[in-house]
C-alpha cells in the first residue's frame, strides 16, 4: 500500500471504489483503479511535480477523513466549502488554504468530471501581501563568510544568479554554461525555463568544483554505479543517459542509493535542507537581526539589482516572474517607484 493511503480500515473501503469511466476517458488501461491512484495517474500525466501529487493525495485524504470517511461522489459544493471555512476559522495561511482548494477542485473537474457551482458560502481566507526579507550587501557579505564548500557555492548562485533554493540544486552539467557566464533553470517554476547570469566570480570555483564532480562520477562509473534520475520521457527516448556525464547533478549527494525498480545504482542532487540548516546556523552566528532562509538571496538579488540601475523588465526575465507586477514587489521594498520617490519633507 504507498504510503499516502494508510487510513482507516473503512476510509481505505470507501477510497477504493472503482471507477473504470476515469481510466478510460484519459487512456489509462481499463482495470480496478482506486480513487487516489486515479488522482496520481491523471497529476502524473499531466506533468504536475512530485510534491504537488503529495500534496494533493493529502488533502483529499484529510477532505474525505473530516467528512466520515464518505466518498466524494456523495459530496458537493456544500460539503467542501464546510470543510474550508472550517480550515480559515482555525486560521491557517491563505495559501493552505488556496493550495487545499486546488487539490479538491482537481478531484472534482478532472478526476471524477464534475462541474462544481460558485463556492459563494466559503470563508475564503485572504492572502496578505508581505514585503520580502532583503539582506543589506555587508548582511549577504557576512552571512556567505560564514559558509563553505559546497553549501557557499549554492548559496553564491542564489544571490548571483537569484534562483530559487530548489532550482539551485536541481542543476545539471549541462545546464552551466562557463564561457557565456550564463545558467539555464530547466523546468522552473510554472515548468518554464530561463536563462540567468552566472557570476564571473564563481566561474573557476564552478570549474575546480566540477572537475572534483566528474572524478567522483567516473568512480561511481567503475563501481558499475553512476546512474542519475530522468524526466520519464527523456529516460525511455535516450535509455542509456542516465549514465552520461553532461546530465549529472551539478551538486550530488554524498551518498549513492538504490532504485527500487531498475535496481540501479543512482545519486540524488544535494537535498534542500542542507543548505536550509547551513543559512540558518550561519545567520545566528553572523548575528542578522532578520529572519533569514535561502529564499532571502534571491530577495536581495532582485533588490540590488534594482538599486544598481537595472530596469524592472531585465530582472522580470533573470527572476523567471510570468507578471511584472511580481516582480514590482521589489520597488517597494525600496520605497521607491520606478522614477524614484522623494518625501517633500526632505526638500
Amino acid at each position: 500500500m504507498h504510503p499516502d493511503d494508510r487510513n482507516s480500515s473503512q476510509g481505505a473501503k470507501i477510497i477504493s471504489l472503482v471507477r473504470p469511466r476515469f481510466g478510460q476517458a484519459a487512456g489509462i488501461p481499463d482495470g480496478p483503479l482506486r480513487l487516489l491512484d486515479q488522482v496520481r495517474d491523471l497529476l502524473r500525466a499531466r506533468h504536475y511535480s512530485i510534491r504537488t501529487e503529495r500534496a494533493y493525495v493529502g488533502w483529499i485524504q484529510r477532505f474525505i477523513r473530516f467528512h466520515g470517511d464518505r466518498h466524494p461522489e456523495t459530496m458537493a459544493e456544500a460539503e467542501i466549502g464546510a470543510y474550508l471555512s472550517k480550515m480559515a476559522e482555525g486560521k491557517v495561511s491563505a495559501s493552505t488554504q488556496n493550495q487545499a482548494l486546488a487539490a479538491l477542485l482537481f478531484l472534482y473537474q478532472q478526476v471524477l468530471g464534475r462541474e462544481l457551482e460558485w463556492l459563494g458560502n466559503m470563508v475564503h481566507a485572504k492572502r496578505p501581501t508581505h514585503v520580502p526579507v532583503v539582506l543589506r550587501r555587508d548582511e549577504v557579505r557576512s552571512l556567505l563568510a560564514h559558509l563553505d564548500g559546497n553549501v557557499w557555492l549554492v548559496c553564491a548562485l542564489l544571490y548571483g544568479g537569484g534562483l530559487r533554493l530548489l532550482e539551485a540544486v536541481q542543476l545539471r552539467v549541462k545546464d552551466i554554461d562557463l564561457d557565456r557566464r550564463e545558467v539555464i533553470v530547466r523546468r522552473g517554476k510554472g515548468q518554464k525555463d530561463r536563462r540567468t547570469v552566472l557570476p564571473g566570480l564563481l566561474v573557476e570555483r564552478l570549474r575546480a568544483h566540477l572537475g572534483d564532480v566528474k572524478a567522483r562520477h567516473h568512480a561511481d562509473l567503475e563501481a558499475g554505479a553512476g546512474y542519475v534520475a530522468l524526466p520519464e520521457a527523456l529516460a525511455r527516448k535516450y535509455p542509456n543517459a542516465n549514465r552520461e556525464w553532461i546530465w549529472q547533478w551539478v551538486f550530488p549527494a554524498t551518498r549513492t542509493y538504490l532504485e527500487p525498480v531498475t535496481h540501479e545504482v543512482r545519486r540524488h542532487h544535494l537535498h534542500e535542507s542542507v543548505i536550509q540548516r547551513a543559512v540558518r546556523k550561519a545567520a545566528l552566528i553572523a548575528q542578522l537581526a532578520k529572519p533569514v532562509t535561502p529564499h532571502t538571496l534571491r530577495h536581495s538579488f532582485a533588490t540590488h539589482m534594482l538599486e544598481d540601475g537595472y530596469d524592472i523588465r531585465t530582472i522580470q526575465e533573470l527572476l523567471g516572474h510570468r507578471d511584472v507586477a511580481t516582480t514590482m514587489i521589489y520597488t517597494h521594498v525600496l520605497n521607491r517607484g520606478a522614477g524614484g520617490v522623494r518625501s517633500p519633507l526632505d526638500r
